[in-house]
């Protein structure tokens, strides 16, 4: 296993907000996926639909790149340039990653869940809005943060 292998029952992933090769949520995967195969985990999933969203738009199966997860990560994103169904540009990539920094809950269960988890970890906090801002956190409050 990489050396850069999180303990995700003592710290959190890396951000979504972290880009590799242009791409947010990417080393939050990897990170999630390393756990997973050491069976450091803890309540973090690998292939969850926030990476989903990165998989999707890259086109890449989850499984397969578990299996490249003994790498650096710079050897993981040539992996992935290489086997990516879907080669986007960096303009695309530009484009996908902004979007991706501003969304949203964008319907009513969605936005009923992520008000649920944003009252229980920081009910006073007015400039959580995005996914992003939520997962941040969650993932500061779950590791002892006070918000």
């Amino acid at each position: 296993m990489s050396l850069h292998t999180p303990d995700l029952t003592k710290q959190p992933p890396r951000s979504p907000r972290v880009r590799l090769g242009g791409y947010v949520i990417l080393p939050r995967c990897l990170d999630k996926g390393r756990a997973e195969i050491a069976g450091k985990n803890g309540d973090y999933h690998y292939g969850c639909p926030l990476d989903q969203q990165f998989l999707t738009f890259a086109g890449i199966d989850p499984e397969a790149l578990k299996k490249e997860l003994k790498k650096s990560d710079t050897e993981v994103l040539e992996w992935i340039n290489a086997h990516a169904k879907h080669k986007r540009t960096a303009p695309e990539i530009a484009a996908w990653t902004a979007w991706q920094e501003q969304r949203a809950p964008d319907n009513p269960d969605s936005r009923e869940f992520f008000n649920s988890l944003h009252k229980s970890g920081a009910p006073r906090r007015t400039d959580i809005v995005t996914w992003f801002d939520l997962l941040d956190l969650d993932d500061y409050v779950s590791f002892g943060g006070k918000a």
